[in-house]
């Protein structure tokens, strides 16, 4: 397993030496010059280039100068799951509007070699559930941060003393719970008791997806099993094609109605029924790059999300596409190497590649309205930041990195409007609710902006 943190600086220094190598031109023997002044071929028919260029994401020259339309900011006062709802996706919500630092607190134990923080808080009742590096979780105080109970569900013996990941997720006055301990949980979110608690064949490192009285995991065997919320029963699971090689970060599935769409390390993408199971379509999100041996890990380590009428996602392999939730079929698809979740609103999608590189896409037709590098200033790679969002919060588009920075851009255009200094590395996107934004940063530091 290889850590997000080191994954992603090895592909960009990667993609950055193979790219100057790629650049120098060998000398070739004279007969294939065909001239001894080096004039290239000169014989019979036309010639044509065997090694074509890669894909190029660039600027549509007739979306240049073009508006696009985003819905007005909305009053959200719960955020129950990693993605704020079942679908994954919230077009625009009314929170941060000073963009300043309200408290932070420390919730528990943070990034160390052995554990890592991976879990998105939730909001529920004017309390925030957030889960620690070593599978400690607590219930605070929305306003202020006070801790109102915590429990400790790692165990105390057998080979899983030291595992990270997981996530939580709440519904109906329950909080879910999923670790890469290998367990399933349900907790109440009153006092913390436990409900039930299920094993699973091998550890979750994403969090839980909670519809229609079913818990949803994606464990790292890349299999997805649903649980029934009342007892832990497993009801059905559904195996994809196993891969070794993902990332350390992990996603959850999206759902809507009867519909649940799940990704996994192997790029793969796939609908089912939400009740039993019933493979309706899949897809897979992979781009085999010739300039990035590191294209070959596949992994949808973000969110997909459901947003009117399509699934989008992306995967480390360099593929984002938009596909039709109803048929499976691609609408379009752009070349962007992604690890984490996009965000649609009105118009357009809003997604951040693993390089740093925030970019505004056409929802209808992948059409690209603007790309803005959020380390064009930084020369050496090693001190390139990655950033994690975007959240669409008051006519700013929020981002975090791993360099302790929050960022607000002019959604339109991309301009920096802001930021703000976390004191600590961020991975996990900012959620959003009763005004304001919510950070937990690695070093287990969660941060309330108002």
């Amino acid at each position: 397993m290889i850590p997000r943190r080191i994954l992603v600086r090895c592909a960009a220094v990667l993609v950055l030496s193979v790219g100057v190598t790629a650049c120098a031109t060998p000398k070739l023997p004279s007969f294939f010059s065909g001239s001894k002044k080096g004039k290239g071929y000169q014989g019979p028919g036309k010639r044509i280039d065997v090694l074509t260029a890669e894909q190029k994401l660039e600027v549509s020259e007739a979306l240049k100068g073009v508006g696009f339309s985003l819905p007005a900011p909305q009053t959200v006062a719960d955020w129950p799951l990693p993605g704020g709802v079942p679908e994954q996706s919230i077009e625009h919500v009314d929170a941060a509007p000073q963009f300043q630092i309200a408290w932070r607190r420390k919730i528990g134990a943070g990034e160390s070699r052995g554990h890592h923080v991976t879990a998105t808080p939730v909001i529920a009742d004017n309390r925030i559930y957030v889960m620690d590096g070593e599978a400690g979780v607590s219930a605070r105080d929305l306003s202020s941060g006070a801790e109102i109970w915590r429990v400790d569900l790692s165990p105390r013996k057998g080979r899983d003393r030291e595992a990270y990941g997981g996530g939580v997720a709440y519904s109906d006055g329950v909080l879910f719970v999923s670790s890469g301990f290998r367990f399933v949980a349900a907790l109440d979110a009153r006092t913390g008791a436990q409900k039930w608690r299920t094993t699973t064949p091998a550890p979750v490192h994403g969090a839980p997806t909670v519809s229609g009285g079913r818990v949803f995991v994606v464990d790292v065997g890349d299999q997805l099993s649903a649980f029934d919320t009342t007892n832990g029963t497993e009801v059905w699971d559904y195996q994809a094609l196993e891969e070794p090689a993902r990332m350390l970060a992990a996603s959850s599935p999206a759902i809507t109605g009867d519909t649940v769409v799940a990704p996994f390390a192997s790029g793969e993408l796939v609908a089912l029924r939400a009740t039993n199971g019933n493979e309706l379509w899949s897809d897979v999100l992979s781009f085999t790059n010739r300039n990035n041996a590191l294209s070959e890990i596949r992994d949808i380590s973000g969110r997909p999300i459901i947003y009117r009428g399509d699934v989008l996602a992306g995967s480390h392999s360099g593929a984002f596409a938009a596909i039709n939730l109803r048929t499976g079929q691609r609408r379009w698809s752009l070349p962007i190497t992604t690890i984490t979740t996009p965000w649609g609103a009105g118009d357009v999608v809003f997604i951040t590649d693993q390089f740093g590189k925030v970019i505004c896409a056409s929802r209808e037709s992948g059409q690209v309205y603007w790309i803005v590098d959020l380390n064009a200033a930084v020369k050496k790679v090693k001190n390139r930041a990655t950033w994690s969002g975007p959240i669409l919060a008051s006519n700013r588009l929020v981002l975090v990195s791993d360099k302790g920075e929050a960022i607000a851009l002019d959604p339109q255009n991309g301009e920096r409007k802001a930021s703000i200094k976390l004191g600590s590395s961020a991975f996990l996107s900012p959620i959003a609710a009763g005004g304001r934004l919510y950070v937990l940063t690695d070093e287990a530091q969660l941060i309330a902006i108002q």
